[in-house]
């Protein structure tokens, strides 16, 4: 058997090295910077305003989350031509992954850091768009033994534990601040959990369980406190809960086959329904997202019109914002809703794929 002379070894070996050093220091320098648009640039998506002019406008088109797009790399320096060549020869020029984007967003929750967290049933996945270190991350684990089937509701939980009601899976998962999942909440409890929402000052979880026509309470250690709720059409019974929200010291519950949101004390005593059934803008037929900012407003997702409605906290219709289509303020099968701490209002806008964002100007001067 035969070898290559060791000269001709070492001086390859010595070109190779040459060229991999020529096309690192060759290579683009990425830093990558956040934007919430990634139609940025372009007037026509960028803003808009509700009420439409002359009125005075309430709310501000800020942008939308889509993924990647939201991240996007920039090039300080263009690589040379030694290093396209090397990088052609390695194959990295060949190289190509689908861009990681949401899909059917259900569910969006912020937290003090300003990350925002979206459940994807199709990605079966949460998505988290990592703010503050401009990046996106993509979490699959539901639980140290399985990934998420049907992530839909989600809310922050204590010490920054992120929960996640998996419908499919019948629990509340835990996710720490690195995406680790944790042990889960309430295994056997549930038929079909779906929306979440947390009583921080109590360390109360609620979790509206649809197929049982109730949302069950329990601790922040699982244990099941109290049941609100009973299958019916009557003040205080349910007909398919999905989506939650806690504001204060009262609980509102999207109650989707009634037609209507009804609120609730912590102790799961009625106290009154907003909205109603009906043919027109502002009525519901299929609501869905609930959420309340610091005045009290009450925004719903009405899925069936592709609106998000706005409230007074006395529930008179404030504002219709929507309609069907893709552009700035319209959706498609709107799902969950959130406000953060600035009263940014954030709508998962389903079938469009993305995650839009509002802006609260403030109410009545």
């Amino acid at each position: 058997m035969t070898t290559g002379h060791p000269a001709c070894s070492g001086m390859a070996m010595r070109l190779a090295s040459c060229i991999l050093l020529a096309w690192l220091s060759g290579c683009a320098t990425v830093e990558r910077q956040q934007r919430y648009d990634p139609f940025a640039g372009q007037s026509e998506h960028v803003w808009a305003m509700w009420p439409a002019a002359p009125a005075e406008p309430r709310y501000a088109y800020i942008g939308q989350l889509t993924g990647e797009a939201n991240f996007p790399a920039r090039r300080t320096e263009e690589p040379t031509g030694l290093g396209r060549a090397f990088a052609w020869l390695i194959g990295l020029g060949e190289e190509f992954r689908p861009p990681n984007v949401l899909q059917r967003p259900q569910g969006v929750a912020v937290d003090k850091d300003g990350r925002i967290y979206v459940s994807d049933v199709s990605r079966h996945a949460v998505l988290v768009f990592d703010i503050p270190a401009a990046r996106l991350r993509v979490w699959r684990r539901a639980t140290p033994g399985k990934t998420f089937v049907s992530p839909i509701g989600i809310a922050m939980g204590a010490d920054g534990i992120l929960l996640v009601a998996d419908a499919e899976l019948g629990v509340v998962a835990r996710l720490d601040t690195d995406g680790r999942p944790l042990a889960p909440l309430g295994r056997g409890l549930f038929e079909r959990p779906t929306g979440v929402a947390r009583d921080a000052k109590r360390g109360r979880l609620f979790v509206a369980d649809t197929s049982a026509d109730a949302v069950k309470v329990l601790d922040d250690e699982g244990l099941l406190l109290d049941t609100i709720g009973h299958a019916g059409d009557k003040p205080g019974s349910l007909n398919a809960p999905t989506y939650l929200a806690w504001s204060g010291t009262e609980l509102y519950v999207t109650d989707t086959l009634n037609a209507r949101i009804q609120v609730y004390d912590g102790e799961g005593n009625y106290l009154r329904q907003v909205g109603s059934r009906g043919l027109y803008v502002g009525n519901l037929t299929r609501p869905k997202g609930v959420a309340v900012d610091a005045e009290g407003n009450l925004y719903i997702a009405e899925s069936y019109y592709d609106h998000l409605l706005v409230f007074n906290d006395r529930g008179q219709l404030l504002l219709p914002i929507g309609g069907t289509g893709n552009a700035p303020g319209q959706f498609y099968l709107p799902a969950g809703l959130c406000v953060d701490q600035r009263d940014r209002v954030y709508i998962a806008d389903m079938y469009n794929g993305r995650v839009q964002m509002l802006q609260f100007l403030g109410g009545e001067r």
